[in-house]
């Protein structure tokens, strides 16, 4: 079992099958102060997933202010030791104690991005106790049901998105959602990621975010550790099929039409067309 696993079942999530205090962190998850970016567009929230079952679903935009948030979330594309020490500095156990203290609460926190004609990127924290992670969904109110794309547990899937399709997200400029800036969209969707050949200018863009919501040590190291890993994952490889949609080679990708288990020619075409960049 590798170290991304581990850490998710040892780390974030030893209080699932262990002692559920949170040793003395002071964590504010009930807190109500916000960044002015975030927005409170209920229209966009949703309280239920058609096609997604658990819940209930809580909008928690105040958590994209907290730093220790974005350290965990961020956990699975730092691949190694190197990696994790730029990441996290001394701050592993708070960050730790931070999620599993979030992993305790019945609610599943949800975070919309909205897209263009109508779609909608969700990104959930499953807080269900015999298997918790991270989700990455998409949606259309006329669709039967939503496409999950990316899995962050320990057995992980994806990866969802490449990086034109993430910085498409993020910089869209579309009212609504959970956050408006596109930094946190930029962050929140990173675990998804996994693309072969990112652009010259994805580090100095990446670090940008980077500084601006979590002030590490080294900004510059880490953008660039986090892009070699990638989600968990790891990097695929994209292409256009004659039809004009968008799938990649990843073995644990639903976008890889290869794979048993790949979403069905038509679903895959509409996930192409809802991230359309």
């Amino acid at each position: 079992m590798d170290r991304r696993k581990e850490f998710f079942q040892a780390e974030l999530f030893t209080f699932v099958h262990g002692d559920s205090e949170a040793d003395g962190a002071d964590i504010d998850l009930d807190g109500q102060a916000m960044m002015s970016s975030v927005t409170n567009s209920a229209d966009l929230i949703p309280t239920w997933i058609p096609g997604y079952d658990g819940g209930p679903l809580t909008h928690r935009p105040e958590l994209l202010d907290e730093r220790l948030f974005w350290l965990g979330h961020l956990y699975t594309c730092a691949h190694d030791e190197e990696g994790e020490e730029l990441l996290f500095g001394a701050d592993l156990d708070a960050a730790a104690d931070f999620h599993r203290e979030l992993h305790e609460r019945a609610d599943w926190p949800v975070f919309t991005l909205p897209l263009a004609a109508g779609h909608h990127l969700h990104v959930v924290y499953r807080t269900f106790e015999d298997d918790p992670g991270t989700d990455c969904l998409v949606h259309h109110p006329d669709w039967d049901r939503a496409e999950r794309l990316a899995v962050a547990d320990g057995h992980f899937m994806g990866p969802a998105l490449s990086w034109p399709e993430l910085v498409a997200a993020a910089d869209n400029g579309l009212p609504g959602g959970s956050t408006t800036d596109p930094d946190a969209r930029l962050l929140l969707l990173l675990p998804a990621l996994g693309d072969d050949d990112v652009p010259d200018d994805a580090a100095e863009r990446l670090t940008s975010a980077l500084r601006a919501l979590i002030g590490v040590e080294d900004p510059e190291a880490l953008a660039a550790a986090l892009l070699d890993g990638q989600g968990a994952p790891g990097p695929a490889t994209w292409t256009t099929t004659g039809d004009g949609v968008r799938i990649n080679d990843g073995p644990y990708s639903y976008r890889n039409p290869a794979n048993r288990f790949a979403l069905p020619p038509a679903r895959l075409a509409r996930v192409s067309a809802a991230l359309a960049f």
